[in-house]
């Protein structure tokens, strides 16, 4: 009677795992997509409650900082806890400076698009403002947003390790 060891664990071929990347790759963006839309609403439908119907009618500025903040603030719980819930996780305070320090970059990009557009190329009409500033701007201060939480905010697990992936998920819900 011969003693056998362990079964050795059958790790994934390469396509396995550029497969599984990809696909968790679809629906972190399918994910963000969602709760960008959600952001974008609360702060557009904010904005124009507090300026038009609500206490806020000629102060735009402060209805705008308002809308913004509570969007942002959607925007980092729906991505903490739901588009990268299984990703690493730091001190919610860092993450959410953070979240919030990296969307004033994208807000730059967006001004950034803007301003090119509107003062150095002469594009002044009200399409060339929205195009630049609502369809590139925002399309690439987007694509930076994503890019960025997931390197910075919301990192990948170091390692396959059940340690560590405890510590992470124990970390995504340790509050502030």
């Amino acid at each position: 009677m011969s003693q056998a060891g362990p079964a050795p664990v059958a790790r994934p071929s390469l396509i396995d795992r550029v497969r599984g990347s990809v696909s968790m790759l679809f629906r972190e963006i399918a994910k963000f997509g969602i709760v960008g839309s959600f952001a974008f609403i609360i702060d557009v439908g904010l904005f124009n409650f507090l300026l038009y119907a609500g206490p806020l009618q000629d102060k735009p500025l402060t209805a705008k900082a308002i809308s913004v903040i509570a969007a942002t603030t959607f925007a980092y719980f729906g991505n903490r806890f739901w588009t990268f819930r299984h990703r690493g996780r730091t001190h919610m305070g860092r993450e959410y400076i953070l979240f919030f320090a990296l969307n004033g970059v994208a807000m730059l990009i967006a001004l950034s698009c803007l301003w090119l557009s509107h003062y150095a190329l002469g594009l002044d009409s009200p399409i060339a403002d929205n195009i630049s500033a609502n369809v590139i701007g925002l399309g690439l201060g987007t694509l930076f947003r994503f890019w960025s939480y997931r390197k910075w905010v919301f990192p990948e697990i170091p390692s396959d390790d059940e340690a560590d992936r405890e510590l992470a998920e124990r970390d995504a819900v340790t509050p502030i």
